[in-house]
């Protein structure tokens, strides 16, 4: 083939998938055109299982660890430990395993059933009452709550550990 002598160009056909790329090179003078399938690797430090973790567990700074791995879905890889510290996974992580994003969710905090504390602020003051959870909770989530002292239910945010507080200052349910 003689060389290229003008108008050489390269066109991206497929680019959707790293691991199988299609591209077309072509030349003006003396006219031709070929297609390619480059097949790429990523390689990055990631966040793995330090050891092995339950479903639901709580991940800790010392349950996870950074490793160079190849990746075949770099969107659903995590580089930053602190991005799971504090989630739980939603499946069982084997020592080693990958830490995917779509596996992690904030822990349960409130359980269904529990004691929990009303906790409502205004302008400095804070007011704690007893209350029942009539749902479960992660952190933000908006469950029900039913005041123990009067016996309202209102709607409350999860705010931490067996902790929520009225989404409203006038649906606090701390009224008659």
């Amino acid at each position: 083939m003689n060389p290229c002598t003008a108008n050489a160009g390269i066109e991206a056909i497929d680019t959707r998938s790293v691991t199988r790329m299609r591209f077309a090179a072509s030349c003006a003078e003396p006219a031709w055109r070929a297609e390619f399938v480059v097949r790429a690797t990523i390689s990055a430090e990631v966040v793995t299982a330090a050891r092995d973790l339950r479903a639901g567990e709580v991940i800790d700074a010392t349950a996870v660890t950074l490793e160079r791995r190849d990746l075949v879905a770099p969107a659903e890889a995590i580089s930053d430990p602190a991005l799971v510290v504090g989630k739980t996974s939603r499946r069982v992580l084997r020592s080693g395993q990958l830490v995917s994003r779509r596996w992690l969710v904030e822990p349960l905090l409130v359980r269904r059933g529990a004691d929990v504390t009303i906790l409502a602020r205004d302008v400095g003051v804070e007011v704690r009452v007893a209350g029942e959870a009539l749902a479960a909770g992660r952190r933000n989530e908006i469950i029900q709550v039913r005041n123990k002292t009067n016996g309202n239910v209102i709607r409350a945010r999860v705010i931490d550990v067996d902790t929520v507080e009225p989404i409203t200052s006038t649906d606090s349910g701390f009224g008659d």
